[in-house]
């Protein structure tokens, strides 16, 4: 069978540059190596810890604030049942995957893909066969597993990563968090509320250290005030499975030696791109110092006709921006001019309050020398924030000093990842933070969290503070 294009990886890099593909009029295949579709995201990823992160939050309201809202009753804490209700929302998610693939003539290919040569694709299935299928174009979408180091041994019984930490059968009474970032502060947060004694160890000097340094410091303050425990500026030296416990040891920037026992031990240390037996070899494609497959500005591989999208290249290894890579190779192969903004890809944190950050950080617009102001107003000065009880956290705005052009947006708060597309929309459009401030918002709201912070970036006057 020959195709036009041919897509190996079906996450959500992979199936959205299928689907646009097809759109374009393009004869397409994708190619999946486990049963169902939606990669590492829908699986074991974004979709069923979002679901456990949602379910957490209402067990720890229905057991920390529901008195104060009048709703009086004992509650428990079913986990089986939370556990199905997450698994429930991942099928739910990979079927709607098969329908929008049979919707668009979208051939689906169960197997591992690996390259012959650069038009030709053989499938390996579990039955031990292969299938090979011609292809005019290829789009490697493998995405990413997560990252360990060399002196841990993950088992998946004890010493677990984010996959295992999503399906415990048991509700564990305490958990180490090696790393401190996204998927550490989440999957923390999760067991946390539920009841686990959670201890997080981060190398850095800060928890998500990638974001702004503001926004680290008060997601800490509200996860040390819920009962998490953090050891920052430490390195964890080794890791033992002692049979129904783990054994930590590191050592804390002051050279002291830091022991930690726990039920479970959460690898959570970053993610490295997975081309394993991908057959780059046979079309003499080589990987980086970090594994990453190297493209130019159209996410072309150094073969012409193989391109590569998501966690594989260079970047943030966020969903989001692997589905505007997948629109915008196919678009590219249709011969068409599309355009990312890499520096107008959010950051999201799914903790709660959650937290988000686009544009520059602070730190970074100090490196540069570049002249701005900031403008930051607290969720406690919020009426809409008071009525629903949630009050930690703030909207950061960083303008130019002289144009007032936004350059970025730092939140911390309630419904912050669907907060932050009004700043990438506004940034898009290169609003000033005044452009924002004389926008009407609706009363009350989160969002006029963002316009009063805009206007205290613009003249240090906020109304409402």
């Amino acid at each position: 069978m020959k195709y036009d294009v041919t897509v190996i990886g079906s996450g959500p890099g992979g199936y959205v540059a299928a689907i646009r593909a097809a759109q374009l009029g393009f004869k397409t295949a994708i190619i999946e190596r486990y049963p169902t579709l939606g990669g590492t995201c829908l699986n074991v990823g974004c979709i069923p810890s979002k679901a456990l992160l949602d379910s957490s939050e209402h067990y720890f309201n229905a057991t920390h604030h529901f008195k104060e809202h009048g709703i009086d009753g004992a509650v428990s804490l079913n986990f089986p049942q939370m556990i199905k209700r997450k698994s429930e929302v991942v099928e739910q998610n990979t079927a709607g995957i098969d329908f929008l693939m049979k919707k668009n003539k979208i051939t689906v290919y169960h197997g591992h893909g690996s390259f012959s040569d650069a038009n030709n694709i053989d499938i390996a299935k579990d039955d031990g066969t292969i299938v090979r299928i011609e292809t005019d174009k290829v789009v490697i979408a493998t995405g990413s597993k997560p990252a360990s180091l060399p002196f841990i041994n993950i088992d998946k019984e004890r010493v677990i990563t984010s996959t295992e930490a999503l399906s415990l059968q048991e509700l564990p009474k305490t958990m180490a968090v090696i790393g401190g970032g996204v998927i550490g502060v989440e999957l923390g947060s999760v067991y946390s509320r539920l009841g686990t004694k959670v201890t997080v160890i981060e190398y850095m000097d800060r928890i998500i250290a990638g974001m702004d340094k503001d926004l680290g410091k008060e997601l800490m303050k509200t996860m040390k005030r819920e009962g998490v425990e953090f050891h920052v500026s430490t390195g964890v030296t080794a890791v033992e499975n002692t049979g129904n416990a783990v054994s930590i040891t590191a050592k804390n920037k002051k050279g002291e030696e830091v022991k930690i026992e726990a039920e479970y031990c959460l690898v959570s240390v970053g993610r490295k791109p997975y081309t394993d037996r991908l057959g780059l070899e046979n079309i003499g494609l080589k990987t980086d110092d970090r594994g990453r497959i190297e493209v130019d500005a159209h996410l072309q591989t150094a073969v012409p006709g193989v391109y590569a999208i998501g966690d594989v290249i260079k970047g943030a290894m966020l969903a989001h921006k692997a589905e505007e890579e997948g629109v915008f190779v196919a678009e590219v192969m249709a011969g068409q001019h599309p355009h990312i903004n890499y520096k107008l890809i959010p950051g999201v944190v799914y903790t709660w309050p959650e937290v988000a950050g686009v544009g520059f950080t602070e730190q970074e617009l100090k490196a540069e020398g570049r002249a701005y102001k900031s403008g930051k107003f607290p969720f406690k000065a919020s009426g809409r924030a008071r009525a629903s009880m949630d009050t930690d956290g703030f909207i950061k705005v960083l303008a130019d000093k002289e144009t007032d052009e936004i350059l970025g947006v730092h939140m911390i708060g309630p419904r912050i990842a669907d907060l932050i597309a009004e700043a990438v929309v506004a940034m898009e459009y290169r609003a000033s933070a005044e452009d924002i401030s004389r926008m009407s918002h609706a009363h009350p709201t989160y969002t006029e969290a963002f316009k009063e912070a805009c206007l205290a970036a613009t003249a240090n006057r906020p109304i409402h503070l």
